[in-house]
């Protein structure tokens, strides 16, 4: 798997998580600043322990 980042047609900064087989499996919202667009990429790379919850 991997993270692609890009920007829109608007100029917003956005990010995908790939599958081996290039397919998107997850993405983000737009983000103003590249930085900020890094920081959830992070923020998910984190949750890898977080718990599942039925609601």
């Amino acid at each position: 798997m991997y993270y692609t980042i890009y920007k829109d047609t608007k100029g917003l900064w956005r990010w995908n998580l790939r599958a081996r087989n290039h397919e998107i499996i997850a993405h983000g919202e737009s983000y103003v600043n590249k930085s900020d667009c890094l920081h959830a990429i992070n923020l998910v790379k984190a949750s890898s322990n977080a718990p599942v919850r039925e609601v």
